[in-house]
This record gives C-alpha cells, structure tokens and sequence, in this order.
C-alpha cells in the first residue's frame, strides 16, 4: 500500500493547468485568470453622488438653517446643466454627476422646500465631500483589478464588466467524461436481473462535476467488452479533458478495464492500493496520444465519491488554474467515541459536522460505515481523518474534511 500523499503526489505531478483563452464574461464564473487584468477607465467613471438631494457649496451651510436659490435639477444619466455659484444649490438625484462649483451634497431628508418654490432652506452644515463619490475612486486607471490567478467570482465580474469588458484571458473549465463500467450494471426502471445492480455512481459522479462547475459528458455504461471500452474511451478523449471510470480497479476485479487502459496509455498507468478506507484500489494515468487524464475509481458508490475527493476533484482544480487545490480542513470536537481497529490505514469516516455560534466546530459519525452504504453519505457534510489506530474518545479533536461546506448547519443547542 501507498500513503494518501505519495498517490496524490503522483496525480498532481501528471496534470498541469489547461492553457488559457478569451471566454465571455457570462461563461467564466468560477474560472481563474491567465494574465493580470488592468483598468482602463476609473470607476466611477465622473465625480457623482451618493444620496437624492441638493449640490451646493459646503461653505455656503455655514450657521445651517440657511436658505439657498435652487438654479436647477440634475437626473442619473444625464450631463450637468448648472453651475453652482455662492448662495445656490441644484437638485441632484444618486448617481448624477456633480455640477461645476458644487464640493457636497446634502440629503433631501435634511431640506426643507420655501414657500416661493424657488428655493431650498438647508437644515444642516455640510463638509466637502459629504456625499459626493469621486471619480477613480473605487478604481483608477492602471488598477490591476484582477491579478492573474483570480478566481473569478460574480463580484470581479462585475468589475471587469465597469471596465466595458465582454470577455476575459482565463482557464476554461475542465471538460470531464464519467464512465460507469462492468456487466453487472443496469440503468432506468423496471425490475433488475439476478446479479444486476443499478448504476448509481455515474450520476453521482457527473453531479460531483456539475457542482463545480464543471461541464460533463455522460459517457453511459460499458460492459466488460474490450472493444466497446475502447471505442468509447478513444472517442471520449478527442472531447474531454479528463476522464472518470468506475470499476474494475480492484484486486481480483476481471481485467478488462486494465487492459483496455494499459493499452491505451502505453503502460503508463499506475494501479495503487492507498492506505485508506475507504477507496483503496484507484487508478490513474494519462492516454497516450491525447495526454488525456485517465482515473480508474473503485465501484462500490462510496468509495467512488471518497477517490473523487481525494484525486480527482483536486487534479481537475489543477487543469482549471486553480491554486486551492484541496478541501478546508477543521479541527473539530468529538461528540462521541470513535471505535475503529489498527489496519495501516487512514479511515476516512462519513460525518456531520457543526459549528457551534461561539466558533467550535463538533462533528458527529453517521450511521453506515461500510463503503456500499450510499444513503450515510447522503446525510453527511464532511469525512473525518482517523488515522490508524483504535480510534478516539468523545471530546477528543478530529481533523475533519469539509466535502460540502455550504451544508454545515448549526448546533442545535446553539441557535443562529
């Protein structure tokens, strides 16, 4: 057996990050800059203000109340009409450009319309620049907005849009085929077959990608035929970046998928046995040709999401330009004893995870251990690491991996 780490090291040291290119704005969310993005224009683009009111000179509400002679009105969207002289004020909406000679605006609430119409009672003394938004002074010109690297969230989109930008140099999104493998396998409804079981890892997996925003090609399910695997694997590596098989890794599994995957890589896949459970047989190598990379899951649905945690998800980020590889890990309080037995490996537990409002993390075992038991996994948020012995008592600290952080939920003694 090999150490986690020595078989991600090999995974990580086989792929390399895809090349960037142009992508439309509204197809890069997620995607992470090739080259460092520069502004252009500043942001705003002219002094403006802030509040719905009146442009005036600060120094003119000096002993506030006073009255000031309205000379005009300016709406968002449309140039300054007026110049602001001494004892004058314009009515300005949010967002409209200040006018000539005005350093301040003052909220309407704090105004008081005269009786004559033509003019404005200020309730308060202003200071320059209350209320006024400089131009540049979100960005300036020559900002770098987006160094390369940058993930590329809605909020920098929407920077790179203000800078009149359609398209961004970036990473693409890894393109990733799933393949489910094996005879035993069965799709659709209906009553199966003696020996048949349903294929449930080819929709977890595709959906595992989905949720990283990947793009997928559903590749369906192959027998154990030499030629139908690699008829679909040769084809699928002509569109995809990257491959996802499940089955037929594991010691005393028929070898069909071996040989279909040694012959097409020209021996260079690597057939392991990590020192984890679950998800110890695992598979990875590169098609020759192509360079396209191969992962050989286990089959059994648990283990299949484990291996997707472990390599895969992190190897796909790495073709994505991606510099966070990995899941956050968490310390986190166990809540009750956790009893496993010394086998040289790492066990990686299904659990669920809270965080408690004072900032203590606490994690709990699900029910269902074992690496068919898909419905455990479903209830759970994180794997937590026991590293091999006989286990941990309750209240002791596990490292705890957070595979759906966006599911962490509260204590229930500890409302939000």
């Amino acid at each position: 057996m090999i150490l986690l780490e020595e078989a991600r090291r090999f995974v990580l040291g086989s792929c390399a990050p895809m090349a960037p290119r142009h992508l439309a704005l509204d197809e890069a969310l997620g995607c992470v800059t090739g080259v460092a993005v520069v502004a252009t224009e500043p942001v705003p683009p002219f002094t403006n203000s802030s509040m719905d009111g009146y442009a005036l000179r600060a120094r003119d509400t000096r002993g506030a109340p006073v009255s000031l002679e309205v000379v005009g009105s300016i709406m968002a969207g449309h140039p300054p009409g007026a110049t602001v002289g001494p004892g004058q004020a314009v009515r300005i909406m949010t967002g409209a450009p200040l006018p000539p000679g005005a350093d301040a605006v003052v909220m309407i609430e704090e105004t008081r319309t005269l009786a004559d119409g033509a003019g404005v009672s200020i309730e308060r003394e202003a200071r320059p620049g209350d209320f006024v938004r400089q131009a540049g002074r979100d960005v300036a010109v020559g900002d770098v907005i987006a160094p390369a690297g940058t993930v590329l969230t809605p909020a920098y989109l929407g920077v790179l849009a203000n800078q009149g930008l359609t398209s961004v140099v970036a990473h693409p999104h890894p393109r990733v085929g799933v393949l489910s493998t094996g005879d035993e396998l069965f799709e659709g409804p209906g009553p199966l077959s003696p020996g048949k079981i349903r294929d449930a890892n080819r929709h977890t997996l595709l959906a595992l990608a989905r949720r990283e925003g990947w793009s997928c090609v559903n590749l369906g399910i192959v027998g154990d035929d030499e030629d139908a695997l690699v008829d679909v694997l040769t084809r699928a590596a002509q569109r995809c970046d990257a491959i996802v098989t499940s089955g037929g890794v594991s010691v005393g599994d028929l070898d069909v998928v071996r040989i279909v995957l040694e012959k097409l890589s020209a021996g260079t896949m690597r057939w392991m046995q990590v020192a984890i459970r679950p998800a110890k047989p695992f598979a990875f190598g590169t098609l020759s040709g192509s360079g396209t990379p191969v992962f050989g899951l286990p089959g059994n649905p648990v283990s299949a999401m484990v291996s997707f945690e472990m390599f895969v998800r992190p190897a796909l980020r790495l073709l994505g330009g991606h510099q966070i590889l990995h899941r956050p890990m968490v310390s986190a309080v166990a809540e009750e004893d956790v009893h496993r037995h010394p086998d040289g490996k790492l066990h990686l537990l299904r659990a669920r995870v809270t965080l408690e409002r004072r900032g203590a993390w606490r994690v709990t075992m699900a029910d269902g251990q074992e690496s068919d038991q898909l419905q455990a996994m479903a209830g759970a948020n994180a794997l937590a690491m026991v590293p091999d012995g006989t286990g941990a008592s309750a209240g002791d600290q596990i490292d705890v991996l957070l595979i759906d952080p966006h599911h962490l939920g509260a204590s229930p003694e500890d409302p939000p």
